[in-house]
């Protein structure tokens, strides 16, 4: 199992690249001497072909090496890799999906992300999957998924264990509540007074600079004091900045995108209706066909109209700020204020929240603002905002599609198969019961072709995975590719349950003490693994054979004996059970670590620290 304990040597390496030009504050430069324009999404960019041709190759030796490793009965799996490799579309493609639910989801994410990680110690012995990462072209977050990817690549793709176990004491530190600031000591050096202030003084700045504000800033400054390693929050660290990091330009990283639904005002969201945007490292924009279009990530917040600059304006640089984007597709705070009155606050602190509310978000300044629009006046005929110059994006899951599966089911990706990780509050008891792969699925079926080309398999109701079981332990979705009239990936369901600890805490958990956060990590590494294979001696077999069903399939070569008996094993049936499920409460699967104290904070930690965020933002905010 993963070590969080032990000594490292040295510090997290702070990212090399805090590229904006002015810290947080947009600024307006010379446009390069080819203008940025609004591109049509009918393909993937240059820029990300000629990065997959180099990361495809980079993925070959380490999916010989796993294959190796898990050794499939009866059929040599680093030679199958070997005979295909100069047709690299033949291999297997693979994407990994983190979603959403607040430090719950980042900590058992990054449970299943050290998993599969090679550098992990003892990832590589028997039982165990890394090397999974290291095989996977896409990585994609929401929420706080997406704190989770974006703070290892921000953080030079660091792996989890030294995230935790950083000496300097800089990231991850989430015994200190979001709404405290970091403890004295660090490289912060700030107390939390302090702390509002210089998180207001670099939102003010970009109000100085002519931008929108809107409570995302606020809430994406100060998530960076948490993961970013540098100082006052690293305002000057951008999403585009990681499209030049060296590990990412020599293919040595997955390729990480973020999630954020669009909303105009006064909108309510469903997965029919929603237009799904992605932050990639080159480039913002959707693949729907509402807007269906991309800009260069580095240019967002310049004027675009009509899908081109105007020739007498400048470039914007410095919009994309890190902590940010990854604000926008997690806007848990927004979502705290949106559904206070119904959480069980005190009276008082309700009133607290009704002053936020009417300042903030009665004129729909509870979203991320993205003005001025960079789909001004693009596709008319079918993008909705077109004739807006706002551009508002929320929280990625706020039309239930909690894990960002959307990315990597477009057409253009070929993806074959996607590990799942979902670590959704869909129950009573704050576990997951497959409400996000249902929402996708729907999606998926829409009548108004809001999917546009996207193959999804089929997915039961959310009664039927707890009747059956399907969200206590992994499952596969989509295994007879013949059933979905376009090849679809293999989706690799694993949902948070409880391994070694109850690691269902409320999204609204603000602190975790380093015992829970150690532990809600040790928890998720369990759970992709499978208690490292204690669970079922055969689950590192089975991930084998989810990488390369597809990949088999198109090479047409027969299905290894082991793979049949896994698929029968793990893949949906088809069997339905949608009669109301009894009251979720799931068993240990092994022993547990430590007396949970899960119960408690979802009994009192939410009332306790939400109230208490609320008195300290109402005075930050006024």
């Amino acid at each position: 199992s993963l070590v969080v304990t032990r000594e490292v040597s040295g510090s997290l390496l702070s990212r090399a690249l805090p590229n904006a030009p002015d810290g947080y504050t947009p600024a307006q430069l010379d446009c390069p001497s080819t203008r940025p324009s609004v591109r049509d999404a009918a393909d993937l960019s240059d820029n990300e072909k000629q990065w997959l041709e180099t990361r495809l190759e980079k993925s070959i030796d380490p999916m010989r090496d796993l294959l190796r490793r898990i050794n499939i009965p009866n059929f040599d799996g680093p030679a199958y890799i070997t005979s295909n490799e100069n047709n690299r579309s033949a291999l297997p493609n693979i994407g990994i999906a983190m979603s959403g639910g607040g430090y719950r989801a980042l900590l058992n994410g990054a449970g299943a992300i050290a998993a599969f990680d090679s550098r992990e110690e003892n990832a590589t012995s028997p039982g165990h999957l890394g090397g999974l990462l290291q095989s996977a072209t896409y990585l994609s977050g929401l929420s706080g998924g997406g704190w989770l990817v974006g703070s290892l690549f921000m953080n030079n793709f660091t792996t989890v264990s030294q995230s935790l176990n950083d000496p300097t004491q800089t990231v991850w530190q989430f015994d200190q509540s979001i709404f405290e600031g970091p403890e004295q000591g660090s490289i912060q050096l700030l107390d939390t007074a302090s702390y509002f202030n210089t998180i207001r003084d670099q939102v003010n700045g970009k109000r100085d600079a002519g931008f929108n504000r809107s409570v995302t800033d606020y809430w994406g400054r100060a998530l960076s004091f948490q993961l970013i390693n540098a100082t006052d929050g690293g305002p000057a660290y951008t999403w585009s900045s990681i499209a030049q990091a060296d590990d990412f330009m020599q293919g040595d990283t997955p390729f990480p995108v973020l999630v954020a639904d669009g909303r105009a005002p006064g909108e309510l969201l469903i997965s029919g209706n929603t237009t799904v945007y992605e932050f990639n490292p080159f480039e913002f924009g959707t693949w729907d066909p509402t807007t269906f279009g991309f800009i260069p990530t580095e240019f967002l917040g310049s004027n675009f109209s009509n899908g081109e600059l105007d020739p007498r304006v400048q470039c914007v640089r410095g919009f994309d700020n890190a902590g940010f984007v990854m604000g926008t597709s997690s806007s848990l705070f927004n979502q705290f204020l949106l559904n206070a009155d119904s959480a069980g606050l005190p009276s008082f602190a309700q009133s607290f929240v009704t002053d936020i509310l009417e300042s903030i978000g009665r004129d729909n300044n509870d979203i991320a603002d993205y003005s001025p629009n960079p789909f001004y006046g693009y596709h008319n005929s079918t993008n909705r905002n077109a004739q807006s110059g706002r551009l508002t994006l929320v929280d990625g899951g706020e039309d239930l599609q909690n894990i960002p599966l959307h990315p990597l089911i477009q057409p253009n990706r070929h993806i074959d198969v996607i590990f799942a990780i979902d670590s959704s509050a869909d129950t009573e008891s704050v576990w997951p019961n497959g409400t996000a792969l249902v929402a996708t699925y729907e999606r998926n079926l829409n009548e108004t072709g809001i999917g546009n080309g996207t193959s999804f398999p089929s997915i039961p109701d959310t009664n039927t995975f707890v009747n059956l079981g399907l969200n206590t332990r992994p499952t596969f979705f989509g295994c007879n590719s013949s059933n979905t009239s376009s090849i679809s990936p293999l989706i690799v369901y694993i949902p948070n349950s409880p391994y070694v600890f109850q690691s269902n805490v409320t999204t609204f958990t603000f602190a975790y003490n380093i015992t829970t956060r150690n532990s809600m990590v040790h928890n998720g590494y369990e759970g992709a693994t499978m208690g490292n294979a204690t669970v079922d001696p055969q689950w590192p077999v089975c991930v084998g054979c989810a990488v390369l069903s597809r990949s088999l399939e198109r090479t047409e070569t027969e299905v290894p004996q082991a793979c049949q008996e896994c698929f029968q094993r793990y893949c949906w049936d088809g069997t339905l059970n949608s009669t109301r499920p009894n009251t979720y409460d799931p068993p240990f699967k092994g022993q547990a670590l430590v007396e949970s104290d899960a119960a408690a904070l979802r009994r009192n930690g939410f009332v306790a620290l939400a109230a208490a965020a609320v008195v300290e933002l109402t005075a930050f905010f006024t």
